[in-house]
């Protein structure tokens, strides 16, 4: 489904991601994980063209990405941030609803979507009126993940989407996000610092440190099969900071 072939990123004359060839297989949800700093957010903008590469190509669903297709392969492409990047000055509704409008949908078709959207992802009706400064973290992100799905896109890009949500609100989102993306089998590349995220979304997961892929697979294999000593350490730091914040609590 995404191809990058030869992609390299620099900025200010330091080299964010080295020349990098990956391949995301469609209708499962892959994660990027690692330090700060290592790329993995750089990935996700590249892949949607916030970010051009300085070398190497970008293939999506076929379509390579270049200034003159970057438009038309967006709308194949569903897009969720930490913050969720809702428009202040539209209510939910309005948000969820836009690029429909935009691109010429019927009225009859639009609201038949925002039904099966706001079922889908257990947004309270009474909300979809609201402004999001009168939404709850967790209803933020429900909505943006109704905009970012009212296309009906290929691919679904999110970049630590729930970093934000206290533990309560993350681990309901975390269930019904699953849910909705095994349902559907949309193609999902996920990018989250958390391992156990990680382990809960991925069908595959890649580890990067410094824009390399250090190690690529089943979570478990993180856990048993470590391909070089920093997975180790990487997966022993998050066993630390799961015990320090979880395991005084009994």
């Amino acid at each position: 489904m995404i191809e990058l072939r030869g992609v390299s990123k620099n900025y200010n004359g330091e080299v964010v991601i080295p020349r990098l060839d990956l391949t995301i297989p469609p209708g499962k949800t892959t994660v990027l994980i690692g330090p700060s700093g290592c790329g993995k957010s750089t990935l996700l903008r590249l892949m949607i063209g916030l970010v051009r590469p300085d070398s190497g190509t970008i293939t999506i669903a076929g379509t390579e990405l270049t200034p003159a297709t970057e438009r038309e392969v967006r709308r194949g492409l569903g897009y969720v941030t930490q913050d969720g990047g809702l428009f202040p000055h539209l209510t939910a509704r309005g948000n969820v609803i836009l690029l429909a409008r935009y691109l010429g949908w019927d009225e009859p078709r639009i609201q038949a979507r925002l039904r099966e959207l706001t079922e889908l992802a257990r947004f309270p009706t009474d909300g979809l009126d609201r402004y999001p400064a009168q939404l709850s973290g967790g209803q933020r992100q429900r909505a943006s993940l109704m905009r970012a799905l009212m296309l009906d896109p290929r691919v679904i890009l999110l970049d630590e989407p729930m970093g934000a949500l206290d533990p309560m609100v993350r681990a309901e989102l975390q269930a019904d996000l699953r849910a909705v993306f095994r349902s559907w089998e949309k193609t999902v590349v996920m990018v989250t610092h958390d391992l156990a995220e990680a382990g809960w979304f991925g069908d595959e997961i890649l580890l990067l440190r410094s824009g390399r892929i250090v190690q690529r697979g089943a979570f478990s294999a993180l856990l048993d099969q470590p391909a070089e000593p920093f997975v180790t350490q990487f997966v022993n730091a998050q066993r630390l900071v799961h015990e320090l914040t979880y395991g005084g609590a009994e």
